[in-house]
């Protein structure tokens, strides 16, 4: 799936895939500048908060450095049914953002379809799951506390100017429920200095850091995206044997009933037997191609022909491809399809990630569409999230031929 933003993040970061994601810190600038204002602006993302029912942790603000009540920003509206719910008080967002405040909305990408499909970009380009948090201050305001995060961060300033402090990690690969806490910033500065719009900045998982505009002036303002990347760990891996393990019966068995040597053996054996017949390798391709899509639109005929849209995938990883025996089986979002290998070419097009146009495609692709639809790996391109791709993700083509479910 290529898209304008991992691109950018590539070349300023003088990556050449995702392999450094979570290794190294770096920073460098996006040669784009056209995308940042593409990617979110401030009144966009008040606009955002304006138009949707959000409580506190997802809506956060802070003054002078201390996280406010929620009673200080969110107001609760009874609606013609007598219906309590909780939204945004915009008058007390803007007082807020005019004394030197910070806004935060976290999963931004579950309300923003140009930040829905970044992150799926994010995802399909690093193998793992990405959210969106973004952050709006105004004035001579402080920040969040020297901190570390339990996820990689890439970090992209949008507007206006922020200072920052990385550290070192202080404990190796920490995690969020750990062995012991993590308490003690580390002493090893690793950067300090500001963020300008268009600079990009990659934090590890476990680097201490603070973003502030102490100092920065009464009249200016920052708007950063935060990427959260969400590694699988060793971990993970064990959970997951821990649940596989649930479908043997003698797993299943109390323990104290059946305490003796020969059941020792008998379970740490089948211990070992299930790991090496799911390694970690082929946990995380399992974990990929079973990973259902966080959202998906569903095609409804009375509202148009389908001949006549644009469809996208929109899997949270890549699906699996792959040709053999006279069939093409297509491995993605927790279900294992097959088709006909005359199917090949439009199942490539549908599932790379780019839209594909319809209106001028055979009727056999257009049926292999209504299918990749009805199995939520592809949806129709409606027009808010048209908004996502447009300009920042190329359209697909297909090459032709008379492609055939089976």
């Amino acid at each position: 799936m290529e898209h304008r933003l991992v691109t950018s993040i590539e070349k300023a970061l003088d990556w050449n895939g995702p392999g450094f994601v979570g290794v190294i810190f770096a920073r460098g600038t996006l040669a784009d500048p056209d995308l940042l204002s593409r990617l979110m602006t401030p009144y966009r993302l008040l606009e955002i908060i304006q138009r949707r029912h959000l409580s506190n942790p997802q809506l956060r603000c802070y003054a002078e450095g201390q996280e406010m009540h929620p009673s200080g920003y969110l107001s609760t509206v009874v609606n013609r049914r007598r219906q309590a719910v909780q939204q945004g008080d915009m008058a007390a967002l803007g007082a807020i953002l005019n004394n030197g405040g910070t806004v935060v909305l976290d999963s931004v990408d579950f309300f923003d379809p140009v930040m829905e499909v970044a992150c799926r970009a994010l995802g399909w380009w690093s193998g793992e799951l990405v959210s969106a948090n973004c952050y709006l201050a105004v004035g001579d305001t402080d920040g969040f506390h020297l901190h570390w995060d339990d996820h990689d961060v890439i970090a992209v300033q949008l507007s206006g100017e922020k200072s920052w402090e990385v550290r070192g990690p202080s404990r190796p690969v920490p995690m969020h429920r750990d062995a012991e806490q993590n308490i003690e910033p580390s002493d090893d500065l690793i950067w300090s200095g500001t963020m300008a719009a268009g600079d990009v900045m990659h934090i590890p998982r476990g680097w201490w850091h603070t973003a502030t505009r102490l100092g920065s002036g009464s009249e200016g303002h920052s708007l950063h995206v935060t990427f959260g990347i969400t590694k699988r760990t060793g971990i993970t891996w064990i959970n997951f044997l821990s649940d596989a393990a649930r479908a043997d019966r003698e797993f299943r068995t109390d323990l104290e009933s059946s305490r003796n040597p020969i059941h020792d053996e008998r379970l740490l054996s089948k211990v070992t037997d299930l790991a090496r017949a799911n390694p970690p390798s082929r946990y995380l391709d399992r974990l990929r191609v079973s990973t259902s899509p966080q959202r998906h639109m569903p095609l409804v005929t009375a509202f148009g022909d389908l001949e006549a849209m644009s469809v996208v995938a929109v899997t949270e990883f890549p699906p699996d491809i792959t040709v053999a025996g006279g069939a093409v089986q297509v491995s993605a979002g927790g279900k294992r399809l097959t088709f006909h290998t005359r199917a090949e070419s439009a199942l490539r097009a549908l599932l790379s990630g780019q839209p594909v146009d319809l209106t001028s495609g055979s009727a056999a692709l257009v049926a292999v569409a209504a299918q990749l639809i009805k199995e939520g790996l592809c949806a129709p391109l409606t027009e808010g999230l048209s908004s996502g791709y447009t300009g920042l993700v190329p359209s697909a083509t297909f090459s032709g031929g008379q492609p055939n479910s089976v």
